[in-house]
């Protein structure tokens, strides 16, 4: 076959390999934002404009918890040594919420020290190469897993432990690893009932799961919240954003809205507020 030919299958055969090749990773500098997203397809990190946040005065009926992160935070801003935390509890007990809270606080005292970095559950296996951009960008970063948990045959959690602390380089010096979970030990008890009973040492496949928890240094538990703490977080949203309703007028309300919802938080008392503010006409802002 002649070059002239040869040519236009070798092209093509160079085109399918093309395709074939995994994505190259978008790389950042991570000077175009205060926080970001990790995608997976491609890889790459998308910076966020502007982060969905409630000011961390305004969080209320947890402050001791707020005041424990915070504090890790600071350190590891400072560039001291600081622990991975595992805030874990009810739902909408203001997990997520604090953990932006506190980048926000950071960064109005310190404009730019400290970058949030979210990576979703279901992208914890790219871990490694989410790691090599954070460690060379020379930035202090808090990286921010949402709603964490593993069920059943699900061996993922095997690479965040091995992030976490275990690896041979172990976790870089500028990157802190914070995450939520409605469980304590992230893992479903059926979970850890089914390696028990699988196990040749059931003793050591439980201690194998719950070492994955131990890898956070700081626990902080979240839990449903009683109505004078609810009445707390609603007062304060009502000064906060001047909606000029009075107590008499709201609190019946409030108390109607959690017999509805079935529970009293965080999140149920910001829900209460964003209907109590329209049906005012207000702006939340």
């Amino acid at each position: 076959m002649g070059a002239s030919k040869l040519l236009p299958t070798l092209t093509r055969i160079a085109e399918a390999l093309d395709r074939l090749a995994p994505a190259a990773i978008k790389v950042s500098d991570l000077s175009d934002a205060d926080a970001y997203v990790w995608h997976t397809d491609p890889m790459g990190l998308e910076p966020v404009e502007r982060v969905n946040r409630v000011d961390f005065d305004l969080l209320r009926g947890i402050p001791s918890q707020k005041e424990q992160l915070l504090e890790n935070t600071k350190r590891f801003a400072n560039g001291l040594p600081a622990n991975n935390a595992l805030l874990w509890g009810a739902k909408g007990t203001g997990k997520s919420s604090i953990v932006k809270a506190v980048h926000g606080r950071i960064n109005a005292d310190a404009p730019g020290s400290l970058k949030l970095v979210e990576i979703h559950r279901e992208d914890i296996p790219t871990l490694p190469n989410l790691l090599s951009i954070l460690k060379k960008s020379n930035k202090q970063c808090v990286l921010f897993c949402d709603d964490l948990s593993f069920d059943t045959q699900d061996d993922a959690y095997k690479s965040l432990k091995a992030v976490l602390e275990g690896g041979i380089e172990g976790r870089p010096d500028n990157v802190i690893f914070y995450a939520t979970s409605n469980r304590r030990h992230l893992m479903a008890r059926d979970m850890i009932e089914n390696e028990r009973s699988t196990a040749i040492n059931p003793s050591e496949a439980i201690e194998e799961n719950v070492s994955l928890s131990d890898r956070f240094g700081l626990w902080l538990g979240f839990h449903n919240c009683n109505q004078e703490t609810y009445f707390d977080m609603i007062r304060g949203y009502v000064e906060a954003y001047n909606l000029g309703v009075n107590e008499a007028e709201w609190k019946p309300k409030a108390v109607e809205w959690t017999v509805t919802r079935g529970a009293r938080s965080g999140r149920v008392a910001w829900q209460f507020v964003q209907d109590l503010a329209g049906s005012l006409g207000k702006h939340l802002k």
